[in-house]
C-alpha cells in the first residue's frame, strides 16, 4: 500500500497527460520532456512520485499512443508490408538496432542522470540546434533525395538518431527528422521516413516495458490513473492524427525548434527563480 506521505496521481493529473501526450508524440517536440516539465513547472504532485510509478505511468501514455498510431496509420502499415522485401527489411532493422542496443544497455542510466528538468532542457536545446542546423543546412544546399533512395547508410543514421532521443528532451521525431536531412532527403520526404522508422521502435519499446510492468504488477490503486493515461494518449493521437499531414508538408523546421528553445528557456529560469528563493531560505 502506498505510504500516506507518497503523492498520488490523480485522475485529472493522469488525463491532462494523456491529453498532452497525443500532440507531443506527434510533433518534433519531445513528449517525454512534456511529461515531465509539465507537472514540474506547475508544482503537481506527479513531480515527486516515486519513479517507478511515473516509469509506469509512462508505458500507459506510450501503449496509448502506439494502439492510436498503429490504428490511425493502418493504411501505411498495409502498404509497408505489401512491399516488404530484403532491402526494406535491412533499412528497418538497420534503424531499429542502434536504439534497441543502446537502449537495453543504457536506459536506467539515462532515466537516473537525464532525466530532470535542467538534462532535459539541454536535450531540448541540443535538438533544437541539430534540427535548425540540418533542415537549413539542406535548404541551402537543394537537398531533394526521395525516401524510395534510402540505403542501408541512410538507415542506420536514423537509428542513431532514434538512439540520440534515448536522452529526453532530443525528441525522436527530431532527432530523426534531423537525421534525415543531414542525410539529403527532401523535407516531405525526411518526415515519412522518420515516421515509418519510429513506428516499429514505438511499438517495439512499448511491448518491451509493458511486459516489464506486467511481470511487476501494478501498483495498488494505481490502475485506474493508468488506464485514463493511456485512454487519453489513445483518443488525443487519433484526434491530432491530421499533424502528422501538417508536419509532412515542405515547411521549415525553425518553429519547432523555436518553441524546443522556448521551452528549454522557461525551465532554465524557474530552475534559477527557485534556486534563489531556496538560498534566501537558507540564510
Amino acid at each position: 500500500m502506498r505510504p500516506p506521505s507518497e503523492p498520488a496521481l490523480s485522475a485529472r493529473h493522469a488525463l491532462a497527460l494523456g491529453l498532452l501526450h497525443g500532440p507531443t508524440e506527434l510533433l518534433p517536440v519531445s513528449s517525454s520532456a512534456h511529461t515531465t516539465l509539465v507537472p514540474w513547472l506547475l508544482r503537481w504532485p506527479y513531480a515527486d512520485l516515486d519513479p517507478e510509478l511515473r516509469k509506469a505511468f509512462e508505458v500507459a501514455l506510450h501503449a496509448g499512443t502506439a494502439a492510436a498510431l498503429v490504428l490511425a496509420l493502418r493504411a501505411d502499415v498495409r502498404e509497408a508490408l505489401a512491399e516488404l522485401d530484403a532491402r526494406r527489411m535491412a533499412l528497418i532493422a538497420g534503424s531499429f538496432l542502434p536504439p534497441a542496443i543502446i537502449g537495453t544497455a543504457l536506459e536506467r542510466p539515462i532515466e537516473r542522470r537525464l532525466g530532470s528538468p535542467a538534462p532535459i532542457a539541454a536535450g531540448l536545446l541540443a535538438g533544437s540546434a541539430a534540427m535548425a542546423a540540418a533542415d537549413v543546412t539542406a535548404q541551402r544546399r537543394g537537398a531533394d533525395r526521395r525516401r524510395e533512395d534510402a540505403s542501408l547508410a541512410d538507415a542506420l543514421a536514423l537509428g542513431l538518431g532514434q538512439a540520440c532521443a534515448l536522452a529526453p528532451g532530443a525528441s525522436r521525431n527530431g532527432m530523426t527528422l534531423a537525421a534525415a536531412r543531414a542525410r539529403g532527403f527532401a523535407r516531405a520526404d525526411a518526415n515519412v521516413l522518420s515516421r515509418h522508422v519510429a513506428l516499429p521502435v514505438i511499438v517495439g519499446a512499448t511491448v518491451l516495458k509493458g511486459a516489464r510492468l506486467a511481470r511487476r504488477g501494478v501498483p495498488a490503486g494505481f490502475g485506474a490513473p493508468l488506464a485514463i493515461g493511456a485512454g487519453a494518449s489513445f483518443g488525443a493521437t487519433l484526434a491530432c492524427a491530421g499533424l502528422i499531414r501538417q508536419v509532412e508538408r515542405d515547411r521549415s523546421f525553425l518553429p519547432y525548434a523555436a518553441y524546443r528553445a522556448g521551452l528549454a528557456g522557461v525551465v532554465l529560469a524557474t530552475l534559477r527563480r527557485r534556486r534563489a528563493v531556496a538560498d534566501v531560505g537558507a540564510i
